[in-house]
C-alpha cells in the first residue's frame, strides 16, 4: 500500500500563496469539524456543491465521515490552524464498472483559489491509484465553473457529458508525463512562494544577538548591518536595548513590526520555545544557526514551522544570503559579504560553504544567493534549484548535499533545470569513511557511491571529485561557451608543455585529433618557421603574440575543432618581448565561438579567469584540472543534445497478478525470504522476462523424467540444489553441468542429497544452455533513493570484475541506452572479429521490464539475474533470484514538504 495520507500519515504540503496545510485521512471524530465547514458556506456554494441549498445535505456528508475502511469509502482532509478547511473523497460503487469510483471535493469559501483543492486531488489520486482505482467520476453543475476547472487542470484526460444543467466527468487515473509536469508546475509556484519570505524578506529579526563579541547572534546581527540591508532590522536581546546600533527588543512578541525572517541564535533547549513564539507573532521564515539540537528539540521545531506556515533552514548551519540590489540580505556569519553575482549556492556544511564563496570570490564570480542547508529539516536542495530557475538572476548552480530527502523529486527537477543552467555539485561520501562523517555531521542517510553517481548521470548534474575540480569547472563552464563534442587541440610555446596537455586531455577521455591539411596549411602560414602542426600544435618559443592570436583564431574558426587548450610557459624570447603572449588569450576582436582555455605553468593560483575583449579566459597552473574542466564541458554539451527520454509502454505486462503473488508470499514469510524458484519463475512471467525453460524436482525420479523432457539436441541438462536462502549456488558446489543421460542425472541429484538433504527442497533441472555471452542485471531497492538498476558483465567473475553500470528506476529509453553501453563489456554485445551483435532489443526490453517490476513492486529488496545468456538471437535469463522485503511505496511525485 502506498504512503499516503489515505494510509494513516500525516502530510504537509503547501499552497499555492506558500501556505502549509496538513492532509490526512478524515477520522470518525471529525464529523464535527467537517459539519462546521459545510455550515459557514454560502448558499451559493452549497448550492454548487449539493445542488441545493439544503443544510441537511451538510450534516448527511459529515456523516459519512465515520464509515468504515472496507466500505470503499475514503476521504481526506486539509488542516489549517486546527480546522478543516477542504475535504476531498470518493466512494467505491461496486454496482459500476470495476475500477471505478465517485469523488466529491468541498473547499471552505475563505480558501478558495488557494489550490486547496487541487492539493487535496493529487494526494486522493494517489491513494486511490494505491487501492485499485483507475477511474474518477464526478458530476457538477454546468455553472460550477471552479470545480470544472480544478479537473481540467490536474493535467489527467478529464472527459465531460453534458446532461442538461449538469455535467458528468469521468478522468482515468493514468500516471502519465503530463500529470508529473503538471504536479511539478504546481509544486514549483507553491515552493517559490514560500521561499519568499525566507530569501526576499521586507524585515528581519535576529533572536539571540549577543553583546559580547564572538557571539554567533551577533557576528550575523553585523553582517546584516554592514551588508546594509534594505528593510527594517531588529535584534531581540532581553538584557539589552540597542545591539550594534540596533535597537533590541525582550521577545518577538514585542517587534514593532512582524518580520518576515527571524534568525534564531540560541542554545538548543530554546530553540523550538523561541519558533513557537515566531509562528504565534505571524514570522514566515525561520534561520536556525544554532547547532546540537537533540530528538525531541527537532521535533518541537520542526512541528511549531509546520503548525505556523514557516518555512525553515536549519539547524546547525552558517546562514544564507540574497545579494538582489534592492535587498542586500546577508544573514552569515562568515568573514565577508558574498560579491553580488549570478551564481546560486547551496551547501549543508558550513565550511564548505566558506570555501566555495572563497573560491568564487578568487575568481570574480559573484552569488546570486547563498544558503547554508545545515541538518536540512525542510529547505532543501530541490527547493533551492526551483528558486534559483524563476529568481531571474542565477545562470549556474553549486550544490554540496551529503543527503537526499526525495532524491526523484530531486532527479526531475535537477532534469529541468539543468537544461537552463549548469548545476555542479561535490560527490561527497565516496568512500564508506566520508559516509560515516555525512552521518555523523548531518545526520544524513549513508549513500551508496553507485547510486549517487546514478542520479547525477541520470540529471545532467556535473559532478566533481573536490572543491577545487568544482571551482576549475566553474570557472569554465561560466566564462567559456560549451564545446560542440570532445576534439581539443593543444596549442604551446614549449613541446614538454604540449605533451604534458596532451596527456591530460587524453586521460580525460578527450580526443586530440590530426588536424586536416587545410587547416595544417592556414597554421603553417601564420607561424613561425620551425613550428609544428601535429595536436599538439608546438609554436615554438619564437611565436609573438600576433602569430599566436591568428593561429587560435583560425582553429576557433574551424568546424573539426571544439575547443583549443593553450599552454605557456615563459621563456627568454617571449621576456625579451615584455612576456606579451598571454594578450592573445585576451585581446580578441569579436568572441572566439569555441572553449578556450590556458595552462600557465608559472601561475601561482591553481585557477583564474583573465579579462578578455569579449569576456573572460580561464587559465590553469595544472594541465590535468584544464583538461578535467574541459572533459566536465564536453560531458555537459553532450546530456543537452540527448532527447529527455521517455518510458515506454511495454505489452504482456501483469501487475495486478505480480502484486497479488508479492503479498501471497509475504502473508507466508512476514519477515520477507528469498523467493522459491517457482514463485520466482511465475513472478518473472507476469513481468514477460524470458527464462529458460525449467522443471521441479523433489525426488531422483521427478529429476530423471525432466532431464528427459528438457535436454536439448546433444541431450545435456544442468542440475542446481535449491534451499532457504540459497545465494550463491557455484561457490556451494550446488550445481552439476553437462549432465547426459539417466545415470548422470540420477547420481547428480543423489549427490545432492547426500551433502545437502537436512536442507534442500529440491532441484532445478534446465537444459545446457549454448554458449554465449554471460551478463548481469539485477535491482537493488535503496531505502532512500527507490529501485537501482544495475547491469554489466555476469558469471562467476561479476563480483570480482564489478564491470557494472547502474541507472535509477523507472528507466527510459536513453537510460537503458546507457546502461547497455557503458560497461566495459559494451563492445562485446556490438559484435567484434566478425560476430555479430547480441539481440540488443532483446536486451533493452529484459532491462526495461526489470525495471518496472521493481517500480511497481517496493517490496522487491533485490533481483539477481546471472547468467543473462545473451545469443544474436534472443536474451535469457538462466537464473534469477528474488528477495521480497515488507515494505510500503512512497509515491515519490506527491507534493509533500519533509
Amino acid at each position: 500500500m502506498s504512503v499516503t495520507p489515505a494510509s494513516g500519515e500525516r502530510v504537509h504540503a503547501l499552497l499555492t500563496d506558500g501556505t502549509t496545510v496538513c492532509v490526512r485521512l478524515a477520522r470518525p471524530d471529525d464529523q464535527e469539524a467537517v459539519l462546521r465547514l459545510y455550515s459557514e458556506m454560502s448558499d451559493a456554494n452549497l448550492r454548487l456543491r449539493f445542488f441545493s441549498v439544503s443544510r441537511r445535505s451538510g450534516e448527511q456528508a459529515a456523516a459519512r465521515v465515520a464509515q468504515p475502511e472496507d466500505s470503499g469509502y475514503r476521504a481526506l482532509v486539509a488542516e489549517h490552524g486546527g480546522r478543516i478547511i477542504g475535504i476531498a473523497e470518493y466512494q467505491i460503487d461496486a454496482g459500476r464498472t470495476a475500477g471505478s469510483a465517485e469523488i466529491s471535493l468541498a473547499v471552505g469559501d475563505e480558501r478558495h483559489h488557494r489550490g486547496v483543492g487541487t492539493l487535496l486531488l493529487e494526494h486522493l489520486i494517489s491513494a486511490a491509484r494505491a487501492h485499485g482505482v483507475r477511474t474518477f467520476t464526478a458530476d457538477a453543475l454546468t455553472d460550477n465553473h471552479e470545480v470544472l476547472k480544478v479537473f481540467s487542470d490536474l493535467g489527467l484526460r478529464a472527459e465531460r457529458r453534458f446532461d442538461g444543467p449538469e455535467v458528468h466527468c469521468v478522468i482515468p487515473l493514468e500516471d502519465t508525463e503530463e500529470y508529473r509536469r503538471s504536479v511539478e508546475r504546481r509544486g514549483q509556484a507553491a515552493d517559490v512562494a514560500s521561499l519568499a519570505p525566507l530569501l526576499r524578506p521586507r524585515c528581519v529579526a535576529v533572536v539571540g544577538a549577543g553583546r559580547r563579541p564572538g557571539s554567533v547572534g551577533r557576528a550575523v546581527l553585523h553582517n546584516l548591518t554592514t551588508g546594509r540591508f534594505t528593510g527594517p532590522l531588529y535584534a531581540v536581546n532581553p538584557a539589552a536595548t540597542s545591539i550594534l546600533g540596533v535597537r533590541a527588543y525582550p521577545g518577538v512578541s514585542a517587534l514593532p513590526m512582524i518580520p518576515d525572517l527571524a534568525v534564531i541564535a540560541v542554545p538548543a533547549e530554546k530553540v523550538a520555545q523561541v519558533a513557537e513564539e515566531c509562528g504565534q507573532s505571524g514570522v514566515r521564515a525561520l534561520l536556525v544557526v544554532s547547532s546540537g539540537l537533540d530528538a525531541h528539540q527537532s521535533r518541537k521545531l520542526l512541528a511549531a514551522c509546520r503548525e505556523h506556515d514557516m518555512r525553515l533552514v536549519g539547524p546547525n548551519c552558517l546562514g544564507l544570503a540574497n545579494t538582489e540590489e534592492g535587498l542586500r540580505l546577508d544573514a552569515t556569519f562568515t568573514a565577508s559579504h558574498p560579491s553580488r553575482g549570478s551564481a546560486g549556492v547551496a551547501v549543508q556544511s558550513g565550511g564548505v560553504g566558506i570555501a566555495l564563496l572563497g573560491g568564487l570570490e578568487r575568481l570574480g564570480i559573484g552569488v546570486s544567493s547563498f544558503v547554508s542547508l545545515g541538518d536540512k529539516y525542510d529547505v532543501s536542495g530541490n527547493d533551492m534549484l526551483q528558486w534559483w530557475e524563476s529568481d531571474g538572476r542565477t545562470d549556474l548552480a553549486l550544490l554540496h548535499l551529503e543527503s537526499f530527502g526525495n532524491p526523484r523529486a530531486f532527479s526531475r527537477t535537477a532534469r529541468r533545470v539543468t537544461r537552463r543552467m549548469p548545476i555542479l555539485t561535490v560527490d561527497a561520501g565516496r568512500t564508506e569513511a566520508g559516509r560515516r562523517a555525512a552521518a555523523s555531521h548531518t545526520a544524513a542517510a549513508a549513500t551508496t557511491t553507485m547510486t549517487r553517481r546514478a542520479l547525477f548521470a541520470q540529471a545532467g548534474i556535473t559532478a566533481t571529485r573536490t572543491i577545487p575540480e568544482l571551482l576549475e569547472t566553474a570557472a569554465l563552464l561560466h566564462s567559456q561557451p560549451l564545446p560542440a563534442a570532445s576534439r581539443v587541440v593543444v596549442v604551446t610555446n614549449a613541446g614538454g608543455a604540449g605533451v604534458l596537455a596532451a596527456d591530460a586531455c587524453a586521460e580525460a577521455g578527450l580526443a586530440l585529433p590530426a588536424l586536416p591539411p587545410s587547416l595544417v596549411e592556414d597554421l603553417l602560414a601564420v607561424l613561425p618557421r620551425g613550428a609544428s602542426t601535429a595536436n599538439p600544435v608546438d609554436a615554438t618559443a619564437a611565436v609573438s603574440e600576433e602569430q599566436l592570436r591568428a593561429c587560435l583564431d583560425r582553429l576557433a574558426a574551424h568546424d573539426g575543432v571544439d575547443a583549443v587548450l593553450v599552454a605557456l610557459v615563459p621563456t627568454a624570447v617571449a621576456a625579451a618581448t615584455g612576456d606579451v603572449l598571454v594578450k592573445a588569450l585576451t585581446h580578441a576582436p569579436e568572441r572566439r565561438s569555441r572553449t578556450i582555455a590556458a595552462v600557465l605553468l608559472d601561475q601561482d593560483v591553481p585557477v583564474r579567469l583573465l579579462p578578455s575583449d569579449t569576456g573572460q579566459v580561464p587559465t590553469y597552473a595544472d594541465p590535468q584540472a584544464a583538461a578535467r574542466a574541459l572533459a566536465h564541458a564536453a560531458e555537459r554539451a553532450r546530456w543537452l543534445t540527448r532527447p529527455p527520454g521517455t518510458v515506454p509502454d511495454l505489452e504482456g505486462i501483469d501487475t495486478s497478478r505480480g502484486r497479488t503473488l508479492v503479498d501471497r508470499f509475504l502473508k507466508q514469510h512476514p519477515d520477507g525470504a528469498w523467493l522459491d524458484p517457482r514463485t520466482c519463475a511465475e513472478l518473472l512471467h507476469c513481468y514477460g522476462i524470458p527464462q529458460s525453460p525449467w522443471a521441479w524436482a523433489e525426488t531422483e525420479d521427478e529429476a530423471a523424467w525432466a532431464a528427459d523432457r528438457l535436454k536439448g539436441p546433444d541431450g545435456h541438462v544442468v542440475l542446481k540444489a535449491c534451499w532457504p536462502g540459497l545465494v550463491h549456488k557455484t561457490a556451494q558446489h550446488a550445481v552439476h553441468l553437462d549432465l547426459r543421460g539417466d545415470a548422470q542425472v540420477r547420481a547428480a541429484f543423489r549427490d545432492f542429497e547426500v551433502r545437502f538433504g537436512h536442507i534442500m527442497t529440491g532441484a532445478v533441472v534446465q537444459p545446457l544452455a549454448p554458449r554465449g555471452i554471460e551478463l548481469f542485471a539485477g535491482v537493488v531497492q535503496d531505502e532512500v533513493f527507490g529501485p537501482l538498476v544495475l547491469f554489466g558483465l555476469g558469471g562467476t567473475a561479476t563480483e570480482v570484475l564489478a564491470d557494472h553500470a547502474a541507472r535509477l528506476s523507472p528507466l527510459t529509453d536513453q537510460d537503458v541506452h546507457d546502461l547497455v553501453t557503458t560497461p566495459r563489456c559494451a563492445p562485446l554485445l556490438f559484435g567484434r572479429d566478425g560476430t555479430g551483435p547480441v539481440d540488443l532489443p532483446g536486451l533493452e526490453q529484459l532491462l526495461m521490464r526489470l525495471s518496472r517490476m521493481a517500480s511497481d513492486l517496493p517490496q522487491l529488496a533485490e533481483a539477481d539475474f546471472n547468467p543473462v545468456l545473451a545469443l544474436p538471437e534472443h536474451i535469457t535469463a538462466l537464473d534469477a533470484r528474488i528477495r521480497l522485503l515488507p515494505r510500503r511505496a512512497q509515491d515519490p511525485y506527491l507534493r509533500r514538504l519533509r
